[in-house]
């Protein structure tokens, strides 16, 4: 018996391009015997129909012969069928209000959902992610973003010559130009006006490190957050390098405690102990890239009303903030909604506590596409498929008709599985409380 996997068109995006699995790895799996796969027509997909027809998929506008479906994003209440698997971003594992009723269609369909962002190994570790891609077309935005909003405000830098992340043909076009802006730095050096230039970045994950291998292009020198502070002070400083600090959970908060050392076992256990300190550094900041979880239990890293309090005291040196996280009224409260590619950037004004779309205005510039990865969409799909194409197999082939604690199937697609026959499997019955309200 063979097994129909279903790779399904992704629509909740206009610019959404990525695919959960490449030509090259459904050609090896349909080549390893026992697998059909069957791939909805798309016009914009970054892979062309050609591309798997030639991998011997079939090209289809229907996708119900699959009992097995996989995409990227969330997928429309109307798609699910009674009885079969999805594994998408589901994007319910924090209780989103926006997609219960989504998660409420499938119970009653009885399905089962695989979530990617729960595939982990024994320690809780991420294996399929497109997180380093979001850091890095993230980065690129931002800089991007940096040079246009001074430009509207009358100051030329080489920033201005890069592009936004989807208008490149690929990563490495990306990296030569912002190679190319870092030798112009380099040889000519930037504005006394926006000196010296500093990059934040919270956290050191993978979407961090995407992050500071762009940054890594211009030239750059990593300080402390302690040396960051003394920056301002220095007058032998050159114009000509760009000061990087990545801050951790313990330069973001600290115990209510001020007797206690800070722990961060205890701090994921009880974030109501202890309170945001990172504000110290904001004034310090030219860019913010915000590349860390988030979860509403946590101190906010950056909040509205520290951003009035700093642009009422005339400082306004934090020109962009990267937020790459994209938690509306998340972590940085000013990002109140996820952004789109074709419209990518705001400006927050905090004293009106107003944000207008593009670049100009007064206040903080804001870049917060929620799909930064499929900016770039060859790249970031080869490497989420490289990660998936070892599951997909055991995933098409599981019987799902046994009992939850019976099912046949590897330990991180298990630890993975939100719905099972339509009903919350134990790790995830604490989501029934966010479908109650």
């Amino acid at each position: 018996m063979k097994h129909i996997i279903g790779i399904r068109h992704e629509d909740k995006y206009l610019m959404e391009r990525r695919v959960a699995l490449i030509p090259a790895h459904i050609n090896k799996l349909i080549a390893e015997g026992g697998l059909e796969f069957i791939v909805e027509k798309s016009p914009k997909r970054i892979f062309k129909a050609e591309e798997f027809e030639n991998a011997g998929a079939k090209m289809v506008t229907d996708l119900s012969p699959a009992s097995v479906v996989f995409g990227v994003k969330e997928m429309p209440i109307s798609f699910f069928e009674k009885g079969k698997t999805y594994i998408f971003f589901s994007h319910v594992i924090k209780g989103q209000s926006y997609n219960m009723p989504m998660l409420k269609a499938m119970m009653e369909k009885g399905v089962n959902l695989i979530e990617y962002e729960k595939v982990t190994d024994e320690l809780g570790r991420r294996l399929i992610f497109f997180g380093k891609f979001a850091g890095l077309a993230g980065m690129i935005n931002s800089l991007w973003a940096l040079g246009i909003r001074l430009r509207a405000m009358g100051l030329e830098t080489p920033f201005a010559k890069l592009r936004q992340s989807h208008t490149y043909d690929s990563l490495e076009e990306a990296k030569e130009d912002i190679r190319k802006v870092g030798l112009e730095i380099a040889a000519k050096g930037l504005p006394a006006e926006i000196c010296p230039l500093t990059i934040g970045f919270t956290g050191y994950g993978n979407v961090s490190q995407g992050a500071q291998e762009i940054a890594g292009l211009l030239p750059s020198m990593e300080v402390s957050p302690e040396e960051l502070l003394t920056l301002k002070d220095r007058s032998d400083l050159p114009n000509n390098v760009i000061y990087k600090t990545v801050f951790k959970e313990w330069d973001l908060s600290q115990p209510n405690d001020a007797n206690a050392e800070f722990d961060l076992q205890h701090y994921y256990a009880h974030p109501e102990e202890y309170h945001n300190v990172f504000e110290q550094y904001v004034p310090h900041l030219s860019i913010l890239m915000n590349c860390m979880y988030w979860a509403e239990q946590y101190p906010r890293i950056l909040t509205n009303k520290y951003l009035k309090k700093l642009f009422s005291e005339g400082n306004n040196k934090l020109r962009v903030i990267g937020d790459v996280t994209c938690d509306p009224d998340g972590s940085i409260q000013c990002t109140h909604k996820g952004t789109e590619i074709e419209d990518p950037v705001f400006v927050y004004n905090p004293m009106t506590g107003e944000a207008t779309m593009g670049f100009e205005g007064e206040g903080i510039l804001d870049m917060a596409v929620d799909i930064l990865p499929s900016e770039l969409p060859r790249e970031s799909s080869v490497a989420f498929s490289n990660a998936l194409v070892a599951y997909v197999k055991a995933i098409a082939e599981a019987d799902y008709n046994v009992p939850f604690a019976e099912l046949d199937i590897p330990g991180p697609v298990k630890r993975a599985m939100i719905l099972y026959q339509g009903k919350l499997t134990p790790d995830y019955e604490y989501i029934s409380e966010y479908l109650e309200n």
